[in-house]
């Protein structure tokens, strides 16, 4: 990526593969605790302030990384529109375990981005294990019965979509601090977002939400911030600025999974035998995707 990735052959250490999972863990948790603010507030107000607390004070004590403002601002839009998509799309009718479901898409688009546009490689037997690892996702969206609408299921999508192109404006950037760059993105997610929010849901359920505001709402706002997008955008970009993102992004395939289990021992959601299948097929593909990066690229000798 700009010369900064590591060789594709060399696979994460484990170290940066167990900030990879911890990165999952906190995102796949978090559908449940979007769930309990979207009971409470509008979504795109949620979305809203999850920025503001992003960049205040953080933007104050952390100097600007070494990047343009366009791509602070490329990846700010795009950054912020993922949860304009997603927060409306799970309150329109899809639960908390299958929007970190469909948002995996973000995996297979970020590579195809990649591919295109960084000329990174991707192996044959890595496209097999993302298809092995897309079949978990396809058993638990056949088996997941009628509980995503086609509109929610639309705008859970446009936000993987979102997520992918964040992506690829964080890769390239190059072996900046990446959570200054989550932090000096976010204020340009605000106002698209803010003028959204008074465009659909009116100025009067912003201000009444800003006003009356309960404890569990801004606790849901401040876990969006601080351990979501500081922490969890912040490394999951500082690993997309330093390997391939056909070795990183299908960590996330492991979102769903965290997703599940979240829900079910938050939620009450049941764990049938189908789910327990789904995510075999998940994690095998995520472990046969470690192993076959970690093998090195026979390399032509020079005539």
């Amino acid at each position: 990526m700009s010369g900064t990735a590591e060789p594709a052959s060399r696979g994460l250490p484990p170290l940066h593969l167990l900030l990879g999972v911890l990165v999952t863990a906190v995102w796949g948790t978090n559908f449940v605790v979007i769930h309990m603010g979207l009971e409470r507030a509008p979504p795109i107000f949620l979305a809203t302030m999850r920025f503001v607390l992003s960049a205040l004070p953080a933007i104050l004590l952390i100097p600007r990384p070494a990047v343009p403002l366009r791509r602070l601002a490329a990846a700010g839009f795009f950054l912020g529109f993922q949860f304009a998509f997603l927060f409306p799309g799970m309150r329109l009718g899809v639960s908390p375990g299958l929007a970190s479901l469909v948002v995996q898409m973000q995996v297979f688009l970020t590579i195809a981005i990649a591919a295109a546009l960084l000329h990174q490689p991707v192996r044959r037997a890595q496209i097999a294990a993302l298809a092995i690892a897309c079949g978990g996702l396809v058993v638990i969206a056949v088996e997941g019965g009628s509980s995503a609408t086609p509109i929610g299921l639309a705008l859970v999508l446009s936000a993987a979509a979102s997520w992918a192109v964040s992506n690829y404006f964080a890769a390239t950037a190059g072996r900046v601090n990446m959570v200054a760059f989550v932090v000096w993105a976010s204020p340009f997610a605000v106002p698209p977002l803010l003028a959204t929010s008074l465009l659909i849901e009116g100025p009067s359920a912003f201000g009444s939400a800003l006003l009356s505001g309960d404890a569990i709402v801004w606790a849901v706002v401040a876990w969006q911030a601080y351990a979501n997008t500081v922490f969890g955008y912040g490394s999951w970009n500082w690993l997309l600025s330093r390997h391939p993102a056909s070795q990183v992004a299908p960590l996330a395939l492991m979102v769903p999974i965290f997703g599940l289990a979240s829900s079910a021992l938050i939620l009450g959601e049941p764990i049938e035998g189908w789910k327990l299948a789904a995510g075999a097929l998940v994690l095998g593909g995520l472990a046969l995707n470690q192993l076959v990066v970690r093998r090195p690229v026979a390399q032509k000798l020079p005539d």
